[in-house]
Order: structure tokens, then sequence, then C-alpha cells
């Protein structure tokens, strides 16, 4: 190819030689044919882009084989069948079945191509399909059209795989191993996403990571905080690493709106939703189950938003979210929806239905799983002459283990503790007259014999109920309740002294500005908060003393976030208001640690721990023992302390000498104004006042002079 000359580099040639290039018609050279000289067309970089948006692989094919080889009079038949069962798990292009016939013979050749809209499509049915026992003669052997050319190259001897070297892989939980024992959180603020550490002995954060335009929507950590998930118009993605954050993976999703991770951070379920052509109809709605650590899609489920909004408390386009929800436990085992009349249940191992058909509950409106155990509680509402119900059902089995009748019911929402051990129903129900409603609680004691249950009404059962909250991994709850600006704030025990079988009221705080309750993952400690109307009022309470440790205030809050270990509090004021915005770091008891002002301030997410590993016993072993495990940190704190004195001491010096600095530039500057003043003063030179006698001295001005002029006939009366 001939070297490329600049425009630049012609002008002086055609200067040196002479030549008058305005006198030239370029548009009247011609190259010789198929050579450009080294000059590229100003239409090549386009047909490039063609060029790759053509290259598209064939990631959506599959190739079925093993198909019975019919004649020709019966290829309708078997296409359909073909079709029938690919196009359940996926849409197949216009003309996107093909099925080779033999010239000769004019019978099918045995096998089969299907082109799909997305290669995730055609991998689901890959694994859906691959083995499918269509008759005794006829199991299918299914393989994406990519991977021909790969089992074309298998060598006809075997020769032993090449084993590579072990690759260590980043430790993902290594910030668990801070010296400090710090908890990490994630803020968003502008542009920008920063992921820091919770200093709170220096009273500051610490920067860990920071990236503009990370997501385009909201950032979301794992349940027990190995990743943090990103939201994007492509679709989702993962980051996590032992010093800094690394994409890991990535999950196509166009326009996804919503993520949800699965307990044990195996899934991830992502959820789009799509308008329609037609106004009339609804939303279109995609959800994708991803596996996280290989991001292949192992269920899809697609619908009208009409087919996803039964139960639950709304979410976006009036879809509950999350569609799925998960039973209890790291291993991810089951996942359940709602639907008309149903419950679908499925299993992770095929992810399909158990016993291949849902739980038939008629009119049911909610449901919930146990956090710890595959058991469900249901609720259905009145119908008819049928009571509302509750029940409690076991998963696979389908037994129903419990079931309580209620009457006159308004409404109904269910709580769980976080151990599985109780079940907390809160039953609103007519009075006599329907025009109003009283509330009484359902407690279920799940892990007795027969799961007893007991009813539990407040002293004044009209009271409105403002909040429910159970004590984490304990046996306490806390209600809000009353009609007043100022509601009453109840305990309660599912124990009663030596009695472990009876609820019992430990106190009832009357007039609190509060209406949202916040425990302490730990358990005994509390937050009484007044959100919105009662603009960030903060009472930290100690429930085992029945104790106010510290009230505060953080004017206009908007959230109030435990950190997973219940050592601190993160209150928030996000970009909902204009001003103060921005979040504050509290000590369990309510000492402000610091706090930090960012403009169009959007979250707050604490990073979630994963459970210890220490049994009960080696837990409260530990504690027994704490002051011999505290003396180390104890050392460390006092290190701190004498750090953060000697810091202050610096400051307090500095600030010292500035104001020495400015307070010698004064006096120099006093100095060289002293002719002035003495010129002033008259000659005086002193600056004392004390030398000077004080003088009043009486001084008249004339302000206005006017003049009159008055008739000579006046005058002479």
């Amino acid at each position: 190819m001939s070297e490329v000359v600049s425009m630049e580099e012609i002008r002086a040639i055609s200067d040196r030689l002479g030549v008058d290039l305005t006198q030239i018609d370029l548009d009247s050279i011609h190259l010789p044919p198929g050579d450009d000289l080294g000059i590229p067309s100003d239409d090549e970089d386009l047909l490039e882009e063609d060029a790759l948006e053509e290259d598209q692989g064939f990631g959506n094919i599959l190739v079925v084989d093993n198909l019975p080889v019919v004649p020709k009079e019966k290829y309708e038949k078997l296409e359909g069948v073909v079709w029938k069962i690919y196009s359940q798990l996926g849409v197949i292009k216009e003309g996107g079945l093909y099925m080779p016939v033999d010239p000769e013979t004019q019978k099918t050749l045995g096998y089969c191509f299907i082109e799909y809209n997305t290669p995730q499509e055609a991998e689901l049915s890959k694994e859906k399909t691959h083995g499918y026992k269509l008759d005794r003669s006829h199991i299918f052997a299914v393989n994406m059209f990519e991977d021909i050319e790969k089992f074309l190259k298998v060598p006809d001897e075997w020769a032993p795989p090449e084993i590579k070297p072990y690759v260590p892989g980043e430790m993902l939980l290594k910030w668990l191993t801070d010296e400090k024992a710090r908890d990490q959180y994630v803020i968003r603020s502008g542009g920008d996403t920063e992921v820091l550490w919770n200093d709170a002995r220096q009273m500051k954060p610490e920067l860990v990571y920071k990236r503009p335009y990370w997501t385009e929507s909201f950032v979301q950590w794992s349940p027990m905080g190995t990743y943090l998930a990103t939201v994007h118009r492509q679709g989702a993605a993962i980051w996590g690493g032992a010093t800094t954050f690394n994409r890991l993976m990535r999950y196509a999703h166009p326009q996804v709106k919503l993520i949800d991770f699965s307990p044990g951070e195996r899934y991830l379920v992502t959820y789009s939703s799509h308008e329609p052509s037609n106004p009339r109809d609804t939303h279109r709605v995609v959800l994708n189950i991803f596996d996280v650590r290989t991001g292949k899609v192992m269920r899809d489920f697609k619908g009208s938003a009409d087919e996803f909004a039964v139960g639950g408390t709304g979410g976006v386009t009036g879809v509950s979210w999350p569609v799925f929800r998960w039973s209890g436990g790291k291993e991810d085992k089951y996942f359940a929806r709602i639907g008309k009349n149903v419950i679908s249940v499925y299993e992770t191992e095929t992810f399909s239905l158990i016993d291949k058909k849902s739980i038939k509950v008629e009119n049911v409106m909610d449901f919930s799983w146990s956090p710890t155990d595959p058991i469900l509680s249901l609720f259905v509402p009145e119908c008819g002459n049928q009571p509302a119900r509750v029940s409690l059902v076991q998963i696979p089995s389908k037994e129903e283990l419990r079931q309580k009748n209620l009457f006159s019911v308004s409404d109904c929402k269910m709580y769980w503790q976080s151990n599985g051990d109780y079940l907390a129903v809160k039953v609103d129900r007519y009075t006599k007259t329907k025009k109003s409603t009283y509330t009484g609680f359902e407690l279920f004691r799940i892990k007795e014999r027969d799961i007893p249950i007991e009813v539990l009404e407040l002293d004044n059962k009209n009271d409105k109920i403002i909040a429910f909250a159970w004590e984490p991994k304990g046996h306490r709850f806390a209600v809000i309740h009353g009609d007043n600006p100022r509601p009453d704030v109840s305990f309660y025990s599912m124990r009663s002294g030596t009695n472990t079988g009876r609820v019992s009221k430990l106190t009832t705080l009357k007039g609190k500005q509060a209406n949202a309750l916040y425990w302490s993952p730990g358990g005994r400690f509390i937050i009484l908060a007044g959100m919105k109307g009662f603009n960030g009022q903060l009472e930290f309470f100690d429930v085992d003393e029945l104790d106010t440790m510290a009230s505060a205030e953080h004017f206009m809050a908007t959230d109030v976030e435990w950190d997973p270990t219940g050592r601190y509090v993160a209150t928030a004021v996000t970009s909902v208001h204009e001003m103060e915005n921005g979040f504050n770091i509290w000590s369990f008891n309510g000492k402000l640690l610091y706090r930090i002002l960012k403009d169009h301030f959007f979250q707050f997410l604490w990073r979630p721990r994963p459970p210890s590993f220490l049994s009960k016993e080696k837990e409260e072993e530990i504690a027994k023992n704490l002051k011999k495990y505290s003396k180390k940190y104890e050392a460390e704190d006092q290190d701190v302390s004498l750090l953060l004195s000697e810091q202050d001491r610096e400051k307090r010096k500095k600030l010292k000498e500035e104001w020495e600095a400015w307070i010698n530039e004064w006096k120099l500057l006093h100095e060289e104004e002293k002719m002035e003043r003495e010129k002033l003063r008259d000659g005086e030179a002193s600056d004392e006042e004390e030398e000077y006698q004080a003088k009043e001295v009486e001084v008249e001005e004339i302000l206005k002079v006017d003049e009159e002029v008055i008739p000579f006939e006046e005058s002479q009366q």
C-alpha cells in the first residue's frame, strides 16, 4: 500500500512546483480499479459498522437431534410437535424452525434447527430439553449450533487433558478481616457512588472505592455482602474483590428496572416492564432468574402485568415486588409466587413446580415464608359464608400444619420473627355496626408442639396500630398504637416470668413522638423514630433496662438503618428534600459521632455481614468472658484516644499560631498608623485612654435659614 500524503504536504509540493490547485478539477481524477493508493474512503467506517451488525454469531440457534425420521405426509405433524415443545421455552423467530429433508427419499433426516430471538432463550431450551423423551425410541440430543464446529475438531484418539495450574481467585470476603473490625457502607450522591469504611474511632469515614456514574438507577448489596449490584439499561452487573471492586459478572436484561437476590446469593431475579403497542393492553413483564456465578438464565417468566399483580404491596406498573419470594436459609431451595387462586412453589433443582402443579387456594390474598424453615403462611379473606383464615403449609409435602379461622376481618398482615420461632398476625376486625374497626393479634408459637395460638388485644382495643416490629433473634416485640399526635409505645414478651408459653406486657411508654420502630440487629436496643410529620425525632431505648439512653433529632430524616453488628446507626436525609441532604452516624446509645453533608443524596446502605459460624454456646462463652477479650481493644481505643488528643493539641496549636500571627500583623499596622493618629489628636502621642480628660464642648451649627416678607400694613397694626 502506498504512503498516505496529507493535504498540507500536497499544498507544499504544489507551491514548490508552481501548480495552482484551484485550477485543478479533483473530481475528474480517477484511481485505478481496485487501488485506493492508501487513501481510505469516507464510507469505510460505515461499511465496517454494517459488517459488525451482521456478524451476530449463532448463539441463538439450537440443533435438536434424534427426531423421528418421517415421510413427507407426516412432516407437518412432526413440525407441529417440535414447535409446541420449544415455543414454550422462548420466542422462535419467524421461519426459525427448519427440518431438513432427504431430496431422494423425501424423508426427514432426524434433526432440526431452531432459531430463538436471544441466546439466553436458546441456552434455557437446551438445558430443559436435552434428554427429553419423546417416546421410547427418540430421546432428544440438543446442542448449540456454535458447538458443532467444536465437536468436529475432536480427535479420533483420546489424549489426556492438559492440567492447568490452579490460580486462586480473589477473596471476596476479605473486608471481613479488617483489623479494626469496621463495617462498610455505600452511598450515592450526584453522579458518584462511594464505598466507605465507618471509622467510628476516628469519627470520620475512610474511602474504599469511588466511581462516577457506576449505576444508572440504584445499587444493591447481596444479602450476605459478597457482591454489590448495579443496574443499567442493558442489564445488571455484580462487583466485588479483595481490595477493590472489579466487575465479576454481567446479566443481560434490556431495560431492567428491579433486581432481587435469593437469601443464599445463588440466584438473581431481574425484572423489566415494556409498554404495549396497543394502549388498551397492559404492560408486558419479563422476569429472568440468573445463576449468580455463571450468569446463565435458569428460568424466565413472561406475561402481562396483570398476571404478576396479585398480592403484595405493589411495585412498578401495578406489579407486586418481589414477584418471587424465597424460602429461608442459605440453601435457596424453593421460591414461590402468588397467582389468582393459587400459590406456585418452584424448586431450584429443576426450576419447575413442585409435583408439577400449584397449590390451589381459593381467593388467597397474601403469603410469606418462614425466615428459617420451608413453611408458608397464607392469608385467605372472607368469601360468602366462609370465614377468613391463616394457614401454615409445609413444603414440599404441602401438608397443612395449622389453620386459624378469623371472623369479621377487614384486613390482615403477617410478621415473622427472624428465627422463625413466632408468627404474629395483625387482624383488623369490623365492629358489630361495621362502621369502624379494631385490631388484635394472633400469635403462633411455631416451634412448639401443635403450634399453639395466643390472642392478644391491647388495653384499648380501639387504638390504631401504627407500627409493629419483632426483636431480632429474641422473644419480644414492640407496638406503636393510638390516635393521638403523640401515640403510645408498648413492649411485650412471649414469655411471662418462669412461664415461657404466655405473652406478657413489659411496659407502655406514653405520648411518644414516634411512628416507626428500628430494632438493633442484636436485639435489646431500639430506636423510636418520628419520621415525616415528626421531623426526625429519635429516642434510643434500652429494652432490658426499660430506660431511655438518649433523645436526639435529625431534622427531616427519611431513613434510619442499623449497621449489621448493632454498634452504629445511620440516619439520612435523601433528595426527596431539597435541603440538608446527607447522613449522620450515631453510636448505639445515641451519641452523634460524625455528620456528612452531600448534595443530591440518594442512597445509604450498610454492607451486610454473613451469619456467624460461631455456635450459640460459643457466643455465650465469649459474652461471659468479654473482659478477657476486651483488654486488647481497650488498649487500642486508648491509643486512638491519645492520637486524637495529639491531633486536637496540634489543631489548637495551629489555631493559636494563626491567632498570634494575626495579632502581630495588626500591631505592625497599628505602629505604621501612629503618625496619622498623632495628627488627628493634635500632636498627642499616647494611645492610653486614661491619660486623657473628657470635655464637653457645645457646638452651634446653623442647619437652615428661611427668609419671609411681611406686608407693611400688617406691621402697622
